[in-house]
Order: C-alpha cells, then sequence, then structure tokens
C-alpha cells in the first residue's frame, strides 16, 4: 500500500505536547526534591522553581482547553471499546512478531482505542489531581497561618498523599510514553511526526480525512 506525507500535527499541539512534557519532567525533578529524594537546587529553590513550573502547566492547561474546544479536537480522546483487545494483543504479543497495526492512524483519528482510554484518565483524573492537590498545597491556612481562610485545614497529610500518587501516576505514563513513541513504523518515525508536524499514512486512509481536514485547517489557520 502507498504512503502519503500528511501534516497531521498542527503548530500549537506540537508546541503544547512539548512544553507540556518540559514542565512535567521539571515538576517531578523539583517535586521529588521537595520530598528528600536527593539535593540540587536546595529546599527553598525547589519549592519557589515547582510553584512557578506549576503555574506555567495551569495557564498551558487553559490555553489547551480552549484549542481543543474551538477545533472539535477533543473528539480525539473519546474512549471507545471497538479494537481494544486487537490494540492490546498488538502491544503484548504481535509487536514483536512485526504484525501489522490492527489500527491505522488518521488526521481525524490519531489515536488508537488504549491511546484514547489513556489519554481520557490521563485528562480527566490525574491531571486533575495533581493540579488540584497541587493548589490546596499551596494555599492550605493553618490556624496560625495566614492564607486563604476557604483551604482552612489542620494536616496536609492526606493532600500530600494525593498529590505524590498523581504525581507518580504521570511518571509512570510518560515513561510508558517514551516506549511506545518507538512503536511507530520505525523506531524514530512517531517522534519525527510530533517534531514536523508530518507522518506517512496510508494514502487510502489519507484521502478519506480530506474533507474533515480541510475544515480543521479551516479553523485553525
Amino acid at each position: 500500500m502507498s504512503k502519503k506525507l500528511v501534516y497531521i500535527y498542527r503548530g500549537f499541539e506540537r508546541f503544547w505536547h512539548w512544553m507540556q512534557a518540559i514542565l512535567i519532567f521539571f515538576l517531578a525533578f523539583t517535586g521529588f526534591e521537595i520530598h528528600g529524594s536527593y539535593t540540587f537546587l536546595g529546599y527553598k529553590d525547589a519549592v519557589r522553581y515547582h510553584n512557578v513550573a506549576a503555574y506555567m502547566l495551569i495557564v498551558l492547561i487553559i490555553f489547551a482547553i480552549f484549542w481543543h474546544l474551538t477545533t472539535g479536537a477533543w473528539k480525539q480522546y473519546v474512549p471507545t471499546a471497538k479494537n481494544i483487545k486487537a490494540q492490546l494483543d498488538y502491544y503484548l504479543f504481535g509487536i514483536f512478531r512485526n504484525a501489522p497495526h490492527p489500527t491505522k492512524k488518521t488526521v481525524l483519528s490519531k489515536l488508537n482505542p488504549l491511546q484514547k482510554l489513556t489519554y481520557f484518565g490521563l485528562k480527566i483524573l490525574v491531571i486533575p489531581l495533581s493540579v488540584t492537590s497541587g493548589l490546596l498545597y499551596m494555599f492550605y491556612r493553618y490556624p496560625t497561618r495566614h492564607g486563604i481562610d476557604a483551604i482552612n485545614v489542620s494536616t496536609l497529610k492526606y493532600i500530600a498523599i494525593f498529590h505524590t500518587v498523581g504525581a507518580i501516576l504521570l511518571v509512570v505514563f510518560i515513561i510508558t510514553h517514551l516506549y511506545l513513541i518507538t512503536t511507530g513504523e520505525t523506531v524514530t518515525s512517531n517522534l519525527k511526526a510530533m517534531l514536523t508536524g508530518y507522518e506517512e499514512l496510508d494514502s487510502d486512509e489519507s484521502s478519506k480525512d480530506q474533507v474533515g481536514e480541510k475544515e480543521i485547517n479551516t479553523i485553525i489557520e
């Protein structure tokens, strides 16, 4: 089957992806230092930089939500039960036998069923858990401390636990993501696509998306 080079990842989409990755790495790096796992920046600086990066991530999330809603890109992340078993079998066994990929990537459907489920959970559960617990952590108010009166707690124990759980889940996701980017047509094809925006797709699949692609281009550009 012939291949066609298609512009599949838009400029903001790539910017959001890489900036989010950098911020999550930095938040994990400073966060584990705050927990006492090692000393590099020093506790005080680690806390300050961690908070700055957290605000940057929140701003990025707000822009990303606006972009996804206005372009309709949010539809990419709606989970579906179709082909989940086939996709799981591919990752567990088929990929090691050089089996064909059970789903085809297109401009309008960039994620396979397991990716949709994973990203949906990330956006609906993990990131909100991390952001919410982090904000509670920053703006808590002990009875003897000035802060936001509405966030008046006697202990940060459970907030800290939730925040740490969210952070660990994000790190696990990133490690898994780093492995999965090597599972494209070639080891570097997925990485290259997220850098340039272009990826080789089956010509018949890409032609099916021409109308939808033109509509997206009109909205975004």
